[in-house]
């Protein structure tokens, strides 16, 4: 093993049986022989990769890929079929949220039980004791029992014992995503000094903002193997591209709710609602080439194209749109009357096409809303959720958007570079 790595993977296989019929019992498996049939799935093929120590790395992928499958092996939960895992020093885990805890102690004890798991003896323990409570924020319910506690609660307590065991190797799967974003971003400063002292961490995520965040580099995994390596900045991108290609970038209304919103008129639901005289028909969205896209970078311009037919003519029409993040946070709204566009009859199908400029959001996962009115606040067919799309970005600012800005120290200025 080479003296300047964390860990060392080489050409590791790991196949599983999925059992489509699998008798349990001993009656079941004498009389009914036949019923233990099963399929091999291969979740990871011929993976090879290095990780170098105080290096971070994230790895991506789709649902099923085999990220989590890779990351147990790491810990040395699971073995594989075929290749060789290496790993040099203290190994500390984040696999699953509460996993080593013991519901009906308290936090003071679970600390003590989960940390001598990780290879701390009692002595060393009782030393870290006070930080890992002070990290952990759970001062006032330490010595409650843990089935007391909230998701995020055990999130905090995990997280606290992780990173004050003095490991060489952290090995985190989506727990981030728990707890409120005042402990997120303590978190993230955490990972950035432990990170800074020498301990290797590999970060298996959703939100590539989190591994934009941390990891100098990202694997990205589909279908078992390695699809691509290296900075979050090249590979995040190829990602997203894969991932927008997988979807139909083309809402088809008319097909998806044929049932719900009959032709006659549109009913009342929780997603759309209105008085039917006109009906949007496909949503899509483009880049600034014309090239049908899910996936944008911040600070890209973004293409709003909606086709919609008229039913009925409609005197003093009103379009209007709403960006929401993913969480159903307000991002931004508009409509043809408060931009002062002159008045406007629908008289028959057309097009609608808004072209969002240099759009600053931050990365997240956002929906829009779409809304045909008249007599500016009567709702023709006003839709909720109409089509999603994904934002990414290379910076690491946090918040909702991104706003332009230098800096002057002392008479020095620094402007934000692109």
């Amino acid at each position: 093993m080479k003296s300047e790595n964390a860990i060392e993977v080489k050409g590791i296989k790991k196949t599983f049986k999925v059992y489509l019929d699998k008798g349990y019992t001993l009656k079941d498996k004498i009389l009914f022989k036949n019923r233990r049939k099963y399929e091999s799935r291969v979740v990871l093929d011929g993976i090879d990769f290095e990780i170098k120590k105080g290096e971070a790395i994230g790895i991506v992928g789709k649902n099923g890929s085999g990220k989590s499958t890779l990351l147990k092996m790491l810990t040395k939960i699971m073995y594989p079929d075929v290749g060789t895992i290496k790993t040099i020093g203290r190994v500390s885990s984040l696999i699953e949220l509460g996993a080593g805890f013991h519901p009906d102690m308290s936090g003071r004890e679970n600390i003590y039980i989960n940390a001598s798991i990780f290879g701390l003896t009692k002595k060393e323990i009782d030393k870290r004791l006070n930080d890992i409570i002070k990290f952990s924020e759970l001062e006032d319910y330490i010595d409650n029992p843990v089935r007391t506690y909230s998701s995020g609660m055990y999130m905090r307590l995990a997280f606290a014992v992780a990173i004050n065991v003095d490991a060489d190797i952290l090995l985190i799967d989506e727990i981030l995503a728990v707890g409120d974003a005042n402990f997120q971003a303590k978190c993230f400063n955490k990972l950035r000094e432990i990170k800074k002292n020498g301990t290797s961490i590999v970060i298996v995520s959703h939100s590539l903002s989190q591994i934009e965040q941390i990891c100098d580099k990202t694997i990205w995994i589909n279908e078992g193997k390695i699809a691509a390596e290296g900075n979050p900045a090249d590979v995040h991108p190829q990602y997203l591209d894969f991932m927008g290609k997988k979807e139909e970038p083309v809402v088809n209304i008319e097909e998806k709710e044929e049932e719900e919103l009959p032709k006659e008129e549109i009913k009342d639901c929780d997603m759309r609602w209105g008085n039917g005289k006109a009906r949007i028909k496909k949503i899509c969205t483009y880049d600034v080439t014309g090239k049908n896209r899910k996936n944008f970078r911040t600070g890209e311009t973004i293409v709003l194209k909606m086709e919609y037919e008229v039913k009925e003519a409609i005197k003093n029409a009103t379009f209007g749109i709403g960006v929401f993040r993913g969480d159903g946070l307000s991002c931004y709204g508009v409509n043809t009357y408060l931009d002062k566009l002159e008045k406007f009859d629908l008289n028959k199908d057309g097009v609608l096409i808004v072209t969002l400029k240099n759009v600053n959001l931050l990365p997240a996962e956002y929906w829009i809303d779409i809304a045909i009115e008249t007599n500016i606040s009567e709702p023709v067919d006003y839709y909720r959720d109409a089509c999603r799309f994904q934002m990414y970005s290379y910076k690491e600012d946090i918040g909702i958007c991104r706003l332009n800005h230098s800096w002057e120290i002392e008479g020095r200025m620094w402007e934000e570079k692109e």
